[in-house]
């Protein structure tokens, strides 16, 4: 069974895995607060389809979204990433000691290999 934080990490990776997902968000962290229409702007897809790319990203947390009278204003949450930031750098501290064991395993058998052959 998937638990809710492995539920959670899932959707925001999903939602990253999307290139005018990340665009939006990447436009977001210098303009803070935009208008659904600026930020469809430098876009080539129409505004229901950012709308969407919007929903998606307000759902899981990276987005947030409010209404003042008919203009919807997108922020970003970037608290809301470090989940992922987590999750990222345990993994990293994993591979990098496995490929530091590995790289000192390669130069051993190297050095051994030099050794027999004289």
């Amino acid at each position: 069974m998937v638990n809710h934080s492995e539920a959670r990490l899932n959707q925001i990776f999903s939602a990253l895995g999307d290139p005018t997902r990340r665009a939006i968000l990447a436009r977001l962290a210098r303009a803070p607060r935009l208008s659904i229409s600026e930020l469809a702007e430098p876009f080539a897809v129409t505004l229901p389809a950012i709308l969407k790319h919007v929903a998606v990203l307000d759902q899981t947390g990276l987005v947030r979204r409010s209404k003042s009278g008919r203009t919807v204003w997108v922020e970003i949450e970037a608290g809301s990433l470090h989940i992922a930031m987590d999750w990222l750098k345990r993994h990293e501290l994993f591979w990098t000691t496995s490929l530091d064991r590995l790289v000192r395993y390669a130069q051993a058998r190297e050095r051994e290999a030099d050794g027999s052959d004289k």
